[in-house]
């Protein structure tokens, strides 16, 4: 699915004119994690109104596109209470998610009830439980729809939680960094440091998991390991999530010329692949095509390491997702 840069303006993520934290919490941070909160409170409403799949895809959709704004993020109150690996839990290479869930359906109805659905297994929960339920792969073992409104209830707890979070208090730590009594970031460097790091990580992530999974290697391929690939949005997780770390990058420091051309190129490489799953890896030349989306992604995270992070003055810090 082709996504133009133009999109950028409507996820809230359009590149502002100043560059520091502040315009990277208050101009991309604050409104991304708003518009999740919306989109997921606007699931768990159509959820509860019509429980029927055909009439919560797009509405899931929605929710998906909006996580895709701040799914890189992984500080702060996402972080807390596992929140962040909740809301999207995946890889999941042992299906503990569909395990879980089967057990959902056919067992306790108190389980669902919003406190002890929220002890569940992540694996069970968040946009990727939604998308066994609404994109089956075979049959469901029982009405699914007390298992849709509960899983949909509890995402839109967690991205108000989040939300409320950062607006609540979590902002201020970052903005105050270096103030009297801040234990979290001792010094602005820090607080810079960590925002680039979920910058740097998140275009790593995108070319080691997000495509590298699916690629497997040329002699076994693995498609079907494609992130969200029941629901169509494998290709379009990359190139929101990329749209979305330029618009962050920018926000952190405007007059990156050499990173602002990686990211073009690369988000120009993702919308004219049209292999939606990453179906195409199996084929030779279709592999070819992801992996030089892949080499681009690599090439721009040593050119942010180059030209970011000395004008930024940081380097790379320790990252929640580290080891993943």
């Amino acid at each position: 699915m082709r996504l133009p840069l133009v999109l950028a303006i409507g996820l809230g993520l359009a590149a502002p004119a100043a560059a520091d934290v502040a315009q990277a919490v208050n101009g991309v941070i604050l409104p991304g994690y708003q518009a999740f909160a919306d989109r997921t409170a606007d699931l768990a409403k159509a959820a509860a109104q019509d429980c029927r799949a055909e009439a919560l895809q797009a509405p899931w959709q929605a929710a998906f596109d909006a996580w895709a704004g701040v799914s890189f993020l992984h500080l702060g109150p996402a972080e807390e209470d596992g929140r962040a690996l909740a809301i999207a839990f995946w890889p999941d290479p042992k299906a503990l998610g569909a395990k879980a869930q089967r057990g959902l359906l056919t067992g306790d109805p108190a389980k669902l009830a919003p406190e002890a659905f929220a002890e569940q297994s992540v694996a069970a929960r968040g946009l990727m439980g939604l998308e066994r339920l609404l994109y089956p792969a075979e049959p469901l073992p029982a009405d699914p729809c007390a298992l849709i409104r509960a899983t949909a209830d509890d995402l839109a707890r967690m991205a108000d939680e989040v939300r409320s979070g950062w607006q609540g208090g979590f902002a201020e730590t970052v903005l105050g960094a270096g103030q009297p009594g801040n234990t979290t970031f001792l010094t602005e460097d820090e607080a810079k440091q960590a925002l680039f790091t979920q910058l740097a990580t998140g275009v790593e992530v995108l070319a080691d998991q997000r495509l590298g999974r699916p690629m497997g290697t040329f002699d076994k391929p693995r498609p079907e390991l494609a992130e969200a690939r029941a629901s169509g949005r494998s290709l379009r997780n990359v190139t929101l999530t990329l749209v979305a770390l330029r618009g962050f990058a920018v926000a952190l420091t405007p007059d990156i010329p050499r990173t602002l051309a990686g990211f073009d190129k690369a988000i120009a490489l993702a919308e004219g692949l049209d292999d939606p799953v990453f179906a195409g890896v199996a084929t030779p030349q279709g592999r070819l095509k992801v992996e030089i989306l892949q080499q681009s992604l690599r090439a721009l995270r040593e050119t942010m390491l180059a030209e970011m992070a000395p004008a930024l003055g940081v380097g790379i810090g320790f990252n929640s997702q580290d080891g993943d």
